[in-house]
C-alpha cells in the first residue's frame, strides 16, 4: 500500500602522566555525556510487584531486576485489556504493553538509547491514567519523540486515517501494536540503519492491515470509500516530512480535521 619517541628518557614520567590525566578528563566526559543523553529509568518496580521484588518469579532465566519491574507493570495491564473495558481503555493498554516490549528489548541489550527510557516511562504514565480514571486525558494523536522519526508516510496515513475514522473502536490492539512499531522502526533506523528497522516496518504494516480489514468489515461500502479518501489526504500532508536523510527529530502529529 500506500510506505558513521619521546627523546629524553627523564621527560617520559610527566609525558606519560600528562596523557593518562587527558585520557581520565576524556572519559569521564563521555561518560557524562552518556548519561546526560540516557538518564535512568525511574520506574519503581515497588509499585507495581506485589510482595518482595527479590521472590518475584523471573519469566526467564537472566531477566534484570528492571525487565521483572516491567514485568509487573505489564500483569496490572491485563485488567485494562478485557473486553468489557471501552475500546479507548484497551487501545492505550495495549500500547502500553507494546512500550513495555520496547523497554525489556533495550534493557536486554544493554541500550544506551534514552528510547528504552522513553518506553518505560511512556507505559508507567498509561497504567497510572488508566488506574486514576484520567485515560481520556491522553490524547490518541501522540506525537512522534525526538530519537524518532515519521518514516514510511503511508503507514502514518493508515494509522491516522484509522483514528480518525474511530478504527480503534474495531481494533484497539493492532492499532495500538502497530504505532509503537512505527516508532520503533524508525528509531533503529535512525541509530543502526535500515537494516535494523525491517523486521519492525513489516510488523506495523502487518498490525495495521488486520486494522483496516477489521474496519471494512465492520463499515459499509461508503464508509469505507471515506476511509482511503482520508488516508490519502493523510498521506500528502505526511509525505514532506519523511525522514528520507534518516535523521531522527521527532514529529508533532495531529487529526486533519484539527
Amino acid at each position: 500500500m500506500l510506505y558513521s619517541a619521546i627523546k629524553a628518557v627523564t621527560n617520559k614520567q610527566p609525558i606519560y602522566t600528562t596523557l593518562a590525566a587527558v585520557l581520565l578528563l576524556t572519559t569521564a566526559s563521555s561518560a557524562l555525556a552518556v548519561a546526560k543523553e540516557a538518564p535512568a529509568i525511574t520506574l519503581q518496580a515497588s509499585n507495581y510487584c506485589h510482595g518482595d521484588l527479590q521472590t518475584q518469579p523471573s519469566a526467564y532465566k537472566y531477566q534484570s531486576t528492571q525487565q521483572r519491574a516491567l514485568s509487573c507493570l505489564l500483569t496490572q495491564l491485563q485488567a485494562y485489556q478485557q473486553k468489557d473495558m471501552t475500546a479507548q481503555q484497551q487501545y492505550l493498554a495495549y500500547k502500553a504493553q507494546a512500550w513495555i516490549n520496547y523497554a525489556i528489548h533495550q534493557d536486554s541489550i544493554n541500550s544506551r538509547s534514552p528510547a528504552g527510557t522513553y518506553a518505560a516511562q511512556s507505559a508507567e504514565t498509561i497504567l497510572q491514567a488508566l488506574k486514576n480514571d484520567t485515560a481520556q486525558d491522553i490524547s490518541l494523536y501522540q506525537d512522534i519523540p525526538s530519537d524518532s522519526a515519521l518514516m514510511r508516510p503511508d503507514l502514518w496515513a493508515t494509522l491516522s486515517a484509522l483514528k480518525d475514522s474511530d478504527g480503534i473502536g474495531t481494533a484497539p490492539r493492532e492499532m495500538a501494536f502497530s504505532e509503537v512499531a512505527l516508532i520503533w522502526a524508525a528509531t533503529n533506523q535512525c541509530e543502526r540503519g535500515s537494516r535494523e528497522s525491517g523486521s519492525h516496518f513489516r510488523m506495523a504494516d502487518r498490525w495495521l492491515e488486520q486494522a483496516r480489514e477489521a474496519y471494512v468489515n465492520a463499515h459499509d461500502s461508503a464508509t469505507n470509500v471515506a476511509l482511503e479518501n482520508l488516508i490519502v489526504r493523510y498521506y500528502k500532508q505526511y509525505a514532506p516530512l519523511d525522514s528520507s536523510e534518516d535523521v531522527c527529530k521527532g514529529q508533532e502529529l495531529s487529526s486533519i480535521a484539527q
